[in-house]
């Protein structure tokens, strides 16, 4: 995906102006949540997460999607990952 047709989906999806997020070279963050949910594009390097027991491996062109408060695991590769992330506050119904 474009950063083009990011931003655009952004906008749709009614996710607020993402803010850039660069993680050092091998990196990593253990089991985590975060109070909000997050859509980011990669723009150069590597995340991978680990959600449900289940890792995948993003890179440029690639989107990732978590939801509020889902535990997950992030490990950076070997040139570290920039990355687009709009956060989303999630209000209760």
């Amino acid at each position: 995906m474009t950063k083009e047709q990011f931003l655009s989906m952004l906008v749709l999806e009614g996710y607020p102006e993402p803010i850039l997020v660069e993680r050092e070279a091998g990196g990593f963050l253990d089991a985590h949540t975060h109070p909000f949910e997050v859509k980011a594009l990669v723009l150069s390097g590597q995340i991978d997460l680990m959600v449900d027991g289940v890792s995948a491996a993003y890179i440029s062109g690639n989107v990732f999607h978590l939801l509020a408060n889902q535990v997950h695991t992030e490990r950076y590769g070997n040139n570290g990952v920039q990355y687009l992330a709009s956060r989303k506050d999630c209000l209760g119904s």
